[in-house]
C-alpha cells in the first residue's frame, strides 16, 4: 500500500471514530432515545433527575435487573444509620444492663437455695422428649446468638483484635453457620410449642406468683405454681413469639428478592435484629435463674429428675398432681409447717 493510501485511510478511520464518538455523545449526554425514561440518562434532565433521587425515588440505569439497576437506594442510609445507630446502641447498654442486673441480684439475693430439708426421693420434671426439644431450641439460639451478635458487632470489637484474615474466615464460616442453624431453632420452637402450649396458658396462679415476684426476693415464701410458673410462661411466650419473628425475618433474608424487595428486607433486618437483641436479654436471664441463680433448677433439663423439696417449694400445685396429693392453698413458707390445704 501506497503512502498515499495509507494517510487516506488513516484519514477515514479517524473521521469514523469522531462521528461515532459524536453519536454517543449526543445520545448518551444531550438527549435519551426516544420512548426511554429521561431519569435513566444525564443531558438536559440531569438536575431533575438527581433532585428527585434525594427526594427518595431511586431512578434506574441501563441495567436490565430492576434490583441490581437502582441508581440510588436513598431509604439504604436511614437502615444504615437505624441499624448502626438506636438498634446497635441500645443493644449494647441492654446486654451489659441484664448482666449488670444479674450479678447486682447475685450479690444481694445469693443463689436461691433449697429451703427445707432435702428428702432423697426424686421425681421426674422432664422427660427424653421435652428435654431433647429444649437442647434443640437453646443449642441452636447460642450458636445462633453468638454469629448473630458477631454480623453486629464484630467489626467493631474483634475486627481490631483478630486482624482481618482471622476474622474474615471467622466471619464467613459465622454467617453460614447463622444461616444453617437456623433451621434447627425453628424445629426447636416448633417442638417446644406442640409440648408445652397447654402449660403455659394463663390461669389464677399466674397473678399471685408475679406480685410476690416469685418469692425471688423473699427467702422461705414460695408462691404456689404448677408445673410452669408464670416468670417461665412469660419466658416460653417471649421465646415462641420472638423465635416466629426471626424465623419468618430470617428466612426472607436468607433468600433475598425472593419474597419481597430491598425496602422491605431491610426493615425485615432491623425488626430480626431488635428480637434477637430482646431474646438474648431474656435467655441470659433464663440462663442465669437455670444454673448459677438456683439450687437444683438445673436438674430438670439434665437429668430430667428434681428433688421432691425442689418441687414441692417451686411447682407445689404441680407435685401434688403428680403425687395426688391435696394442693396447696397459700403460699408454702419454710420453718411454719406445709401451708392449709384447698
Amino acid at each position: 500500500m501506497t503512502s498515499g493510501k495509507m494517510v487516506l485511510a488513516a484519514a477515514l478511520m479517524a473521521l469514523g471514530l469522531s462521528l461515532a464518538a459524536g453519536a454517543v455523545s449526543a445520545q448518551g449526554l444531550s438527549a435519551p432515545p426516544p420512548g426511554t425514561d429521561p431519569k435513566q440518562f444525564g443531558g438536559p434532565n440531569q438536575t431533575e433527575m438527581w433532585r428527585s433521587v434525594r427526594q427518595g425515588e431511586a431512578g434506574l440505569t441501563t441495567q436490565g435487573n430492576r434490583q441490581a439497576g437502582v441508581l440510588i437506594q436513598a431509604d439504604g442510609e436511614g437502615w444504615r444509620n437505624s441499624r448502626n445507630g438506636p438498634v446497635s446502641e441500645y443493644g449494647v447498654w441492654a446486654l451489659g444492663g441484664i448482666v449488670g442486673v444479674l450479678a447486682l441480684f447475685f450479690v444481694l439475693r445469693g443463689r436461691i437455695r433449697i429451703d427445707g430439708p432435702r428428702t432423697g426421693r426424686t421425681v421426674e420434671r422432664f422427660g427424653a422428649v421435652e428435654r431433647g426439644a429444649h437442647w434443640l431450641t437453646a443449642g441452636s439460639f447460642i450458636v445462633l446468638a453468638l454469629t448473630g451478635l458477631n454480623l453486629l458487632y464484630g467489626r467493631q470489637w474483634l475486627l481490631p483484635l483478630l486482624g482481618p484474615e482471622t476474622f474474615a474466615a471467622m466471619a464467613g464460616w459465622g454467617k453460614l453457620a447463622h444461616n444453617f442453624v437456623g433451621f434447627a431453632f425453628m424445629a426447636g420452637v416448633l417442638a417446644i410449642l406442640l409440648l408445652w402450649v397447654r402449660h403455659n396458658l394463663p390461669d389464677r396462679t399466674d397473678l399471685p406468683w408475679l406480685l410476690r415476684a416469685g418469692g425471688l426476693f423473699s427467702k422461705g415464701v414460695h408462691p404456689p405454681a404448677r408445673k410452669f410458673n408464670a416468670g417461665q410462661k412469660l419466658i416460653f411466650w417471649a421465646t415462641v413469639i420472638g423465635g416466629v419473628a426471626l424465623s419468618y425475618t430470617g428466612v426472607q433474608l436468607m433468600f433475598p428478592f425472593r419474597f419481597a424487595g430491598l425496602a422491605d428486607l431491610q426493615f425485615y433486618q432491623l425488626i430480626h435484629a431488635g428480637t434477637a437483641l430482646a431474646l438474648v436479654v431474656v435467655i441470659v436471664a433464663h440462663i442465669y435463674i437455670g444454673s448459677l441463680g438456683m439450687e437444683g433448677a438445673f436438674d430438670a433439663m439434665g437429668s430430667g429428675q428434681v428433688e421432691e423439696e425442689w418441687a414441692r417449694e417451686h411447682h407445689s400445685l404441680w407435685l401434688a398432681e403428680v403425687k395426688g396429693e391435696i394442693p396447696p392453698r397459700r403460699p408454702r413458707t419454710h420453718g411454719h409447717g406445709p401451708a392449709p390445704a384447698e
